[in-house]
């Protein structure tokens, strides 16, 4: 039977985004489960009731009804005391979680026979993990309002300008961590012409920590550094601080209070009409005054620490998420026996899926199991099995040098038949049989005997090999000059021939030539 899929109204307050929308019912659908929304739950992310109707969803109006209703909830906010309770006896429940902060709501969902998936405790290192990972989508939406939240707040353009009224420098933007919540920022910031600090290949300037010290942790995600990187990297943002115009902080570790990053007096060191947004504020922020929730003005200087930046975008924020859990519901009915049925199967030998449930039917399983070491590069083969290996043209290497009987052996052979030759054909055939053995000679040397994954971009140079072949077999087949003897026949249609047999090596050179370059293009 199949399986019902709920999603009610956040009731976060300031909560604008909506853990599904319409394009993704459609697709829910598809796989075979029926879906439910609660009234109103899409109207702060741009998704009436009706576009929900349309694409198939059934409304539902009030949480109690909705919850009562649903085999399998998604969600976006932390569920509240109240909600659990409304939540049916073994039911599903996919939705941020935060395990590790929150023991209390873990015990009252196991209470409640459910089964849990946290997507904020999916495996990042997994690469086919990405296309679920809610926290990177997340962030990106986030570390793009940062900026826009930051250039609201300050008193001048971004991007430098000269006018007859006067030169305007352009805004130095100094970004606190290179997550992707950081990137999305140095990307955005760049774009609006600001200087970014922080990476290179986005239009800013990497600003490193005089330290070195890996900064990764388990599963993807940062961990806490040693004092003697923290002390370095506090003198750091101390010198920015007092160079910058605006500072956009990202810094969190998972489970832990936001690790401050810029002190008071780093604040009133900042020029007048500066801004910090702080992105970490939702933790207690990387900033010693901000205040979580609010945008305040402090020695000069305002310091944003909203907590509710993605949902500032609540219709792209929303359309990310619902694609996100989509992917997920995807994994989680590759076991249907038989497809599209509208069931789940919670499948805890899978990595990904064992990471993410934090509770099945009722039993805490989290945390997970230490990730699995990667496999170890495979050692390298014995000094005899290399030699032993096959070499060649086939095998997309450059053909070893012939030993030296069998060189013998062919040079006699050929020896032998180019006298035969030349003992019985006329003079007017040698001339062009030299040249034919010629041309197999060179066509050997420039073409078998270069590896194959060369040979393409070699095109364009055999084209104009080709373009001399077609050009001496034209002379073949063309009219006899006055006076002159008519070309053999045999000659003309071997001429023809190869006209034919170079035009098709000319065009498709031209032809994979120009696939190769629109690899390049965007």
């Amino acid at each position: 039977m199949a399986l019902t899929i709920g999603v009610p109204r956040e009731t976060l307050a300031g909560e604008k985004r909506v853990a599904t929308v319409p394009e993704v019912v459609e697709k829910l659908i598809k796989l075979g489960f029926k879906v439910a929304v609660e009234s109103g739950a899409g109207d702060a992310a741009n998704c009436s009731d009706d576009s929900y109707r349309a694409a198939g969803a059934e409304i539902i109006a009030g949480a109690p009804a909705l919850w009562a209703a649903s085999d399998i909830v998604f969600k976006i906010g932390v569920p509240t005391t109240g909600e659990v309770g409304l939540m049916r006896e073994g039911g599903t429940l996919i939705d941020f979680i935060w395990p590790a902060q929150n023991p209390e709501l873990m015990q009252q969902l196991a209470g409640k026979r459910a089964t849990v998936l946290a997507i904020d405790a999916l495996p990042r290192t997994l690469s086919r993990a990405q296309k679920m990972d809610a926290l990177t989508s997340q962030a990106g939406v986030a570390g793009y309002r940062a900026v826009i939240e930051a250039a609201n707040a300050f008193g001048r353009f971004f991007n430098g300008q000269i006018t007859a009224a006067g030169k305007v420098p352009p805004a130095k933007v100094f970004i606190a961590g290179a997550g992707v919540a950081g990137l999305a920022a140095i990307g955005t910031a760049a774009s609006l012409g600001a200087i970014a600090d922080q990476v290179v290949s986005l239009g800013g300037e990497f600003v490193k920590v005089d330290y070195e010290e890996e900064g990764s942790g388990g599963g993807g995600y940062a961990k806490v550094m040693s004092e003697g990187f923290q002390q370095a990297q506090r003198e750091m943002y101390a010198k920015q601080a007092r160079e910058v115009d605006i500072i956009i902080t990202t810094a969190l570790i998972p489970g832990k209070p936001a690790p401050r990053l810029i002190t008071a007096e780093m604040v009133q060191s900042m020029k007048p009409g500066s801004v910090i947004v702080d992105m970490a504020a939702e933790r207690g922020g990387n900033c010693e005054l901000t205040e979580p929730g609010q945008a305040v003005v402090k020695h000069g200087v305002t310091i944003v620490g909203y907590t509710d930046l993605a949902s500032r975008l609540a219709k792209q924020s929303s359309t990310l998420y619902a694609n996100n859990l989509f992917r997920l519901t995807e994994e989680l009915c590759k076991t249907q026996v038989v497809k599209g049925d509208g069931t789940i199967d919670v499948n805890m030998e899978d990595e990904a899926i064992r990471g993410l449930t934090v509770i099945k039917n009722g039993e805490v399983t989290w945390p997970p199991p230490p990730p699995k070491p990667s496999a170890a590069p495979p050692a390298k083969p014995a000094a005899a099995p290399v030699a032993a290996a096959k070499k060649g043209h086939g095998h997309g290497a450059a053909s070893e040098p012939m030993a030296g009987n069998k060189l013998a052996i062919m040079f006699g052979v050929a020896a032998a038949l180019f006298w035969f030759v030349g003992a019985n054909a006329p003079g007017a055939f040698l001339a062009h049989f030299t040249v034919f053995v010629l041309a197999c000679f060179v066509g050997y040397m420039v073409v078998w005997n270069v590896t194959p994954a060369l040979h393409t971009p070699l095109m364009s140079v055999t084209n104009a090999i080709s373009s001399i072949i077609a050009i001496g077999a034209l002379v073949q087949i063309a009219p006899p000059l006055a006076g002159g003897l008519p070309p053999d026949q045999w000659i003309r249609w071997l001429a023809v021939g190869g006209i034919a047999l170079t035009a098709v090596n000319m065009f498709g050179g031209f032809a994979v030539t120009q696939r190769m370059l629109d690899m390049f293009r965007k």
